[in-house]
């Protein structure tokens, strides 16, 4: 068994759609950033790449690269869900949680968890999403971003689903 952690945050910006876990959520601010500045998804992609010792997101999407510009979230973490298959890991267990003071994000957590589940190939119970506002405290608080953190357990594939 492998435990992974993944954090991520992008500051609120006007004019931008508000992408989370693949789902465009209906705002004023959208999240800013180098691709579509899904954090949910990065934080995803992060604790699974901590979980498997493959390092962070940058090391393989660099927002210094102009390649990765305004790059859909999801196929990132197609590409981490490449390397999980690569490693001969599978996903037991995701839970993570956004932080926000607004929109309210009740609405969109199961469509969420969907998405992220249809592209890492598992049930939709594997995946937990949750939300919490910061209530009022600090830049998140402010509405200055959108944080999200997550938690992975990988397990190694048994040789006979390997071949099955």
């Amino acid at each position: 068994m492998r435990v992974g952690i993944g954090y991520d945050i992008h500051q609120l910006k006007e004019g931008q759609p508000l992408i989370l876990g693949g789902v465009q959520v209906p705002h004023t601010h959208g999240l800013d950033g180098h691709s579509d500045a899904d954090a949910l998804t990065h934080a995803v992609c992060d604790a699974l790449l901590g979980a498997m010792g493959e390092g962070d997101l940058g090391r393989y999407y660099p927002s210094s690269d102009l390649r990765f510009a305004n790059m859909n979230s999801l196929e990132m973490l197609t590409g981490v869900c490449a390397k999980l298959e690569e490693r001969g890991l599978r996903l037991v267990n995701l839970d993570t949680v956004i932080v926000a003071q607004a929109p309210r994000l009740g609405n969109y957590l199961a469509e969420m968890g969907k998405q992220l589940a249809r592209v890492l190939h598992v049930a939709p119970s594997i995946v937990n999403v949750k939300v919490k506002s910061h209530d009022h405290l600090g830049a998140l608080g402010r509405q200055e971003g959108i944080a999200a953190q997550a938690v992975c357990l990988l397990a190694h594939v048994p040789s006979d689903e390997k071949t099955g």
